[in-house]
């Protein structure tokens, strides 16, 4: 399953930094959003294409704004591996297993403590990949 978000509103590239921070605390998901796919040498040809460097170290050089490291075992897992499928969306969370409801909401509840100070609103979307 995916949780899809569509931000309405500036400013768009603070709350993808923003979700993407909330992802590296959830260790059941993955993650995709438009800044990542522009990052991605050869991307939307193949998901495996990343001139040359594993999922691990494009996770740890791209998460590199941030003032914290990421552990090595989470950067192969914090990029989704499916390929670009965000369409009209901006981000998406993907769960390893179909998310509980207090998994969803607990998700919700910090999307909206990141996303609230930026003033940005979004529409959230779960459904199967």
């Amino acid at each position: 399953m995916r949780t899809y978000l569509k931000i309405f509103g500036p400013p768009l590239v603070k709350a993808l930094r923003e979700l993407e921070k909330v992802s590296i605390d959830m260790p059941k998901v993955c993650i995709m959003d438009s800044l990542i796919v522009q990052s991605i040498p050869g991307y939307e040809v193949s998901p495996r294409a990343r001139g040359g460097s594993s999922s691990s170290n494009f996770a740890s050089q791209y998460f590199s704004y941030l003032p914290i490291s990421i552990p090595i075992k989470r950067c192969d897992t914090i990029i989704s591996k499916s390929g670009e499928m965000l369409g009209d969306y901006d981000f998406f969370f993907e769960w390893f297993k179909d998310p509980t409801t207090e998994e969803l909401n607990k998700l919700l509840e910090k999307i909206d403590e990141v996303l609230g100070p930026l003033g940005c609103k979004y529409t959230a979307t779960t459904k199967p990949k």
